[in-house]
């Protein structure tokens, strides 16, 4: 299997402005630049959702994508908490006789 290609930002959003700004279609600007309509078409997406935060490059999130990595955390912690007091609510509330 060959290796992923990686394009910078520049490139997407050069690649974008030529569909939107250029008027050609996006299967023929893809096909001119060498790259997957699909991925062109995502790319295009990503702008229009995310605006000038799209394309954040490796490792760095969107600020929403963080908050929602540290809630699902949070939830994954508060809900082990919960298990583990209705166990000990289970022990001590047994009838000993």
């Amino acid at each position: 299997m060959g290796e992923r290609r990686k394009f910078s930002r520049e490139f997407k959003a050069d690649a974008v402005r030529l569909v939107v700004e250029g008027g050609g279609g996006i299967a023929d600007v893809a096909r001119d630049l060498g790259i997957r309509a699909d991925m062109l078409r995502r790319w295009k997406r990503q702008v229009e959702v995310e605006g000038g935060s799209a394309f954040p490059g490796s490792g760095r999130m969107v600020d929403r994508d963080e908050e929602v990595r540290r809630l699902q955390r949070q939830l994954r912690r508060v809900t082990m908490e919960r298990d583990i007091l209705k166990k000990a609510l289970g022990i001590v509330s047994e009838d000993p006789s």
